[in-house]
């Protein structure tokens, strides 16, 4: 069997990926808490990436919201009227 150069490459990716693998269920399993915890610990730091609002958006959401508040508000008044 002859493999191409691509091939050999992501076939040595995923032997990596699965020796890692291996090692992490083999600290789970052996109950090494220390072990685990850091490593899920960094595992996790990619997955919490702070999400940036651009400017445009943050003025059209506030823009949004002072539209429902003076609608909030234009309607109160009217709605006092009508219960007394």
């Amino acid at each position: 069997m002859i493999l191409s150069s691509s091939q050999l490459r992501r076939a040595a990716t995923l032997q990596e990926k699965i020796e890692d693998l291996q090692q992490e269920l083999a600290q789970l399993l052996s109950g090494s808490s220390k072990s685990s915890s850091t490593t899920s610990s960094t595992a996790e730091k990619p997955a919490k990436k702070k999400r940036i609002m651009s400017p445009a958006a943050r003025k059209k959401i506030a823009d949004a919201q002072r539209k429902r508040w003076a609608k909030q508000k234009s309607v109160a008044p009217a709605a006092e009227k009508k219960a007394k």
